[in-house]
Formats: structure tokens, C-alpha cells, sequence
């Protein structure tokens, strides 16, 4: 904890760096992040539909039709309407653009706006999916050309985005449907999210959802999808990891990777919980899916990372309401100006619902306090006594039996079980000054996917590869014992034995 003239300091050149510092954005009303993190997200929806729906209107152009001069017109066939389409994506991302260049500017705007333009975001995107999915018949080519060596033609794009010198590798991959092509797809992805080009393997990963309904690396991709968001890392990723893992737990939910996405979903969450001084909803949302997970699949081999990572975050919390607690103590205990039962409130919730908090000793000996200034003094005995019993080791021991003293009451002996019980150290004035500077909280997060590693090995035999191998699942047996996504060490090539001279 900071002492008084080091939180001061702190507190002075934070309040420096804020004004030095833009604001960048004000906090949601509805959606899930500020602002700019839900903008980012909308961007990110709309440059992938973008690619999408070019990259099926492209193949059709290059059918060659005779009749395609004819069509030209006619807003009703398949290369058209995913035009039609791709230019909505164009215009709504221009909208977006326009609203995150007021807020870079402080300019006002309504929250409605952005509102509005979510749901925008949503519509169009149900739409593009289910037209891809209604002109794959048109894309399709009955003959096979997986595994053989396609002729990739130079172009001057990478689907319109990138710099030029690139060619139609992916655009071909996306566009035209063909019998064993969804496998095709997993690959090239996989390889592409390992080599960090994370919006090139959503966009193939992607492909096989909307273009492949009946494939069997469909729930694989989707679960794959997640993982890039997550391996990503950046907030507004990390959002639509949690939105991704969800939505892949509706649809699979009792899939023997269940309780690991489960898992994904809180530690999404927990990567964003800021210091508990702050927005505290990052650290009760992550709670929610934690304690989901221990009440849903009781016997999970993730059971005691569960566990670890629920006390973490309830500690978090915990600080939350001490401090606010803290601040009612010090009004009305202190000051003298009110604000004691708002202490007392925050108190007992700490001791309701985080029964394992770090700090529950200072808690208890605070809240026993404030009911000494209501001259509660049994109530006020109880909480001492605890102290003793419960935290032997704590600072606040001492004080307690003095307090007992006075008041007349009996003074408890320790409980042996908890003798073991040590206090939280106190962090040092460096860590605590670059924990306040960056917003850090530390907590114990694996930060590789369910499927797929953050720092790929090629060493390494993965979750994905076993994907791979099975064409597009997995068996419960294959799945680790314990919380990992790497199976087993590639085994190197055996070499062919030579056979002996026969004499």
C-alpha cells in the first residue's frame, strides 16, 4: 500500500500526466467499452464484411459471363447485390470515421448516435452473412483444385487494403467455393494467425462460416475466430474475444471445450480490470463467468486456475469497496462529518461476499470502530475478536486487544489453523508508482487460446494442429489434463531405415 506522501506525490503527477494526456473518449451508455473502443470495434465489423463480400463479388466478375454486360444493371444478381452491400459497409464505415473524428477533436455528439449506428452495424452484418451464404451456389466450382498448384495472378491490392505488389491468394481462397476449400481455408488461417496477421486469418477463418454451413471445421472456426481476438490483446480485441467466446459457448454448450472458453470469456475480462480506484464492471463481470464456471462443470480440471483467478478478481473488488468504505471511515470517524453508515455498508459487503480477501483484517478492525463511535460496543468486540482468532498475523492484532481492553471484553486465543495466515506484502514505492501509471493490476492470466498459442512455436504440437489432423474437431480424450493448449512436442521426421546387405 502507498504511504500518505507517496500516494500525494503520485496522485500530483497523475493529475500532470491527465492534463498533458488527451481525453480520448467519454464512457458508454449501452455498449461494451468507451466510445472509441466500441468505434473500433464497429471499424473492425466493417472492414472485415468489406473484405468479405469484395472478395465473393470478385470471383464472379471474373467468371467471365456473357451475359454480365447485360446484368450490369439489374441490382438483383448475386455480384450486384454483394456489391450493393459492400458499398453499405463503405458508407456506415465512413459514418464511423466522421463520429471518431469528432471525439479526437472534443467535438459534442450524442450518445444515440453511436447507438444508432451499432445497430446499424449488427443489421448489415446479419444481412452480409446470409448473402454469402445465398451465393456460394454462384461461386461454386464442382471440380476440386485443393492440393493442386493454383497460378496466382499478380494484383495491385490485397482485397483493396494493403499496399500494392501483393497478389489474389486470398481473394481466390475467399471468393470461389470449392468441394475441400473449407480445410484449405483452416490452414491458410491458422498459419496466418500464427504469423500475427490477425485480421488475414479472421477474414479466412471467417470465409468457412459463411461460405462452408455444413463443414466440419465450422465450430473450430468459429472457436478459432475468438482466439485471434484474444491472442490480439489490444482493448477493443479483447471485447469482441469475449463477445466471440460467448457466442461460440450458445452454440456448442456441451463441448468438451466448453468450461476452457468459459474460462477465455472471464480472462477477456480480466485483461481490461483497471486498478480497483476504477470502473469496477471489467472485475464483476469476470466474477460472474468465474463463478459460473465452479457452478456449471464442478468437476473441470480447471477448477483450482478457476479458483485462483476468482479470488484475484474478487480481491479487486474487494480494494473497490474498501477504498470507498475508507472514504466514509474517514469522513465520519475522522472528520467527524457524517458517512458512517456508509462505511459500515461497504465493510460488510467486503466481509459478505469476499469471504478470502487479502485485506479483510483492515475491513474488520474499521468496521468494529464504527460501531464504537455508535457505542455498539458488542457489535464492536465481535469484529475485534475476530481479528485475533482469525488473522494472527496481522498488524491490526495488537490494537484489537487494546480496544477489548478498554471496552471490558474477553480477548480470544488465535485459531492454530490460521496461523499460517500471512498478511499481503506490501509492494514496493516503484512497483506501486508504474501499477498506478499504467493502470496495471496484476493477476494471473494465460494469455494463449483455447486453440492456439500467443508465441507460436513450430516446435510445439497444438490444439489446432490435433484440428487439423482429425479434419475439423477434437475427442474429449485428445483435449490436455490441465490448462494448456499445447498438446505434445512435434516429433522430428523418422528417417527411412536402411535395409542390411543381404550376403
Amino acid at each position: 500500500m502507498f504511504t500518505g506522501k507517496n500516494k500525494l506525490f503520485l496522485f500530483v503527477l497523475l493529475a500532470a500526466l491527465s492534463v498533458a494526456l488527451p481525453v480520448y473518449a467519454q464512457k458508454n451508455t449501452s455498449g461494451e467499452g468507451t466510445v472509441a473502443q466500441r468505434l473500433e470495434v464497429m471499424r473492425q465489423k466493417l472492414e472485415t464484411m468489406r473484405r468479405s463480400l469484395g472478395g465473393a463479388a470478385a470471383v464472379l466478375k471474373d467468371e467471365g459471363d456473357k451475359d454480365k454486360k447485360d446484368d450490369k444493371n439489374n441490382v438483383n444478381t448475386p455480384q450486384a447485390r454483394l456489391k450493393g452491400l459492400e458499398k453499405e459497409a463503405a458508407s456506415l464505415q465512413s459514418e464511423v470515421n466522421s463520429l471518431r473524428g469528432k471525439i479526437d477533436r472534443s467535438e459534442k455528439y450524442e450518445n444515440s448516435e453511436v447507438d444508432q449506428l451499432e445497430q446499424s452495424v449488427s443489421e448489415l452484418n446479419s444481412r452480409a452473412d446470409s448473402l454469402l451464404l445465398e451465393t456460394a451456389a454462384a461461386r461454386a466450382n464442382p471440380a476440386s483444385e485443393v492440393g493442386k498448384e493454383r497460378e496466382i495472378k499478380k494484383k495491385k491490392k490485397f482485397l483493396g487494403i494493403f499496399g500494392g505488389g501483393g497478389n489474389d491468394e486470398f481473394d481466390e481462397l475467399i471468393g470461389t467455393v470449392t468441394p475441400g476449400r473449407d480445410r484449405e481455408l483452416f490452414i491458410v488461417a491458422t498459419r496466418e494467425v500464427r504469423k500475427a496477421n490477425y485480421d488475414v486469418g479472421r477474414l479466412l477463418f471467417q470465409t468457412i462460416i459463411t461460405t462452408y454451413p455444413d463443414s466440419q471445421y465450422l465450430p473450430m472456426a468459429k472457436l478459432a475466430v475468438a482466439d485471434s481476438f484474444f491472442l490480439e490483446g489490444s482493448t477493443s480485441a479483447l471485447i469482441q474475444a469475449s463477445a466471440a467466446y460467448q457466442d461460440w459457448l450458445t452454440f456448442f454448450p456441451t463441448h468438451p471445450l466448453a468450461d476452457r472458453v468459459l474460462l477465455k470469456i472471464a480472462e477477456s475480462q480480466m485483461r481490461q480490470i483497471g486498478l480497483p480506484d476504477r470502473d469496477a464492471t471489467r472485475a464483476k463481470v469476470a466474477e460472474q463467468r468465474l463463478k459460473a464456471l465452479l457452478q456449471q462443470y464442478p468437476e473441470t480440471i480447471l477448477k483450482k486456475d478457476a479458483e485462483e483467478r476468482l479470488r484475484q478478481v474478487q480481491d479487486n473488488l474487494g480494494l473497490h469497496s474498501l477504498y470507498v468504505g475508507n472514504y466514509y471511515y474517514k469522513l465520519s470517524v475522522d472528520q467527524q462529518k457524517g458517512g458512517l453508515k456508509g462505511a459500515q455498508s461497504r465493510y460488510r459487503e467486503i466481509l459478505d461476499k469476499y469471504p478470502n480477501f487479502g485485506f479483510m483484517d483492515e475491513a474488520l478492525y474499521k468496521l468494529a470502530v464504527t460501531y464504537l463511535v455508535e457505542e455498539e460496543t458488542d457489535e464492536a468486540a465481535r469484529y475485534f475478536q475476530r481479528i485475533i482468532t482469525d488473522y494472527p498475523n496481522s498488524d491490526y492484532v495488537e490494537k484489537s486487544k487494546e480496544q477489548l481492553g478498554l471496552i471490558g471484553a474477553s480477548i480470544p486465543q488465535p485459531n492454530p489453523e490460521r496461523m499460517k495466515i500471512i498478511p499481503p506484502e506490501n509492494k514496493s514505492f516503484l512497483q506501486n508508482f508504474k501499477n498506478e501509471l499504467f493502470g496495471i493490476y496484476p493477476m494471473t492470466i494465460d494469455k494463449n487460446g483455447v486453440l492456439m498459442t500467443r508465441d507460436f512455436d513450430k516446435e510445439k504440437f497444438e490444439l489446432i494442429d490435433q484440428v487439423i489432423k482429425n479434419e475439423g474437431d477434437l475427442n474429449s480424450s485428445q483435449i490436455p489434463k490441465a490448462l494448456t493448449t499445447i498438446i505434445s512436442q512435434r516429433q522430428p521426421e523418422a528417417k527411412k531405415e536402411e535395409k542390411p546387405e543381404q550376403k
